[in-house]
């Protein structure tokens, strides 16, 4: 991984450093002696060559210069600046002259990438529990996800059912009522046609005379409900009563009952006693 972004970087710096000094060369070459011109050129370079290797010393070190920086940059824009210079007195080609000159400065931009690249690169165990919390990430969700469209599955199908189970009962309720309904007419028809009347007269006559009986509906609608009977209707049992009448049902047979078939042979024989009060004399018994 690494390779990838101090390779650029390398190759980069060396074709801006071959270019600047063959532009230093051929551009000052025709005013001062080619080695004059070599040695301006071999400056800029090596200026540009020594702050990037101070400026990788202290990025090794986990340290930053900014003054360091500054003149890694200075020598990056001088160099561009040869050959923005060259390219504009250039006779011949000058567009393809100018068209390389951004070289220095993108050789600075490639070290200042590589250099972040180091600075937030993980080893690769990091990078595998990373991946590793992603997946279980990812895993969850759709468990989550999957569970949610199941609940949701199945809350529908309930609804449905539920749904249908109340359509069949207000149908049933419907032709329940419709029967009454009709069972109600007839019977009130049948007590007020005076032939039932009649007849009723005919068959008391005897009894009341001059006296027509008067029969009455059935009653149809709501009615009140029954008072709640109590648990224990038949006076209550004390406690020493019950304890001794749970203690010889116990004790009945051999081995001692357990407390199930106790409740039973008890409640058979006609004793009452709530379920609270039968298991806490039972407690006492056995403790």
């Amino acid at each position: 991984m690494n390779a990838k972004t101090v390779l650029p970087a390398v190759a980069m710096t060396a074709v801006s450093m071959v270019l600047t000094l063959a532009v230093v060369v051929m551009w000052l070459g025709t005013a001062v002696p080619w080695p004059v011109a070599a040695v301006v050129g071999l400056g800029i370079d090596g200026g540009w060559l020594a702050t990037l290797a101070y400026e990788r010393r202290l990025a090794a070190q986990g340290d930053h210069n900014r003054a360091v920086t500054a003149v890694g940059w200075s020598f990056g824009l001088i160099a561009t600046g040869v050959l923005v210079a060259h390219a504009l007195t250039a006779e011949h080609s000058a567009g393809a002259w100018l068209a390389v000159a951004w070289l220095p400065l993108a050789a600075k931009a490639l070290w200042l990438v590589h250099g972040l690249w180091e600075r937030t690169a993980l080893t690769p165990v990091a990078l595998d529990a990373i991946r590793g919390i992603q997946q279980e990430a990812r895993d969850e969700a759709a468990v989550a996800r999957a569970r949610l469209r199941a609940e949701a599955a199945t809350e529908e199908t309930r609804l449905t059912a539920v749904t249908e189970a109340g359509a069949r009962v207000a149908r049933v309720q419907a032709k329940t009522a419709q029967t009454l309904a009709g069972a109600w007419s007839t019977l009130e028809t049948a007590r007020a046609s005076e032939e039932t009347g009649r007849a009723l007269t005919s068959v008391t006559a005897r009894v009341t005379p001059g006296v027509t009986p008067r029969w009455e509906l059935p009653v149809w609608g709501p009615t009140e409900p029954l008072a709640a009977r109590s648990l224990e209707a038949a006076p209550a049992l004390t406690d020493d009563a019950l304890d001794v009448i749970v203690d010889e049902i116990r004790h009945s047979e051999t081995p001692a009952l357990s407390y199930r078939e106790m409740a039973s042979r008890f409640r058979s024989a006609g004793h009452s006693a709530s379920e609270v009060r039968l298991r806490a004399a039972w407690k006492r018994v056995v403790a």
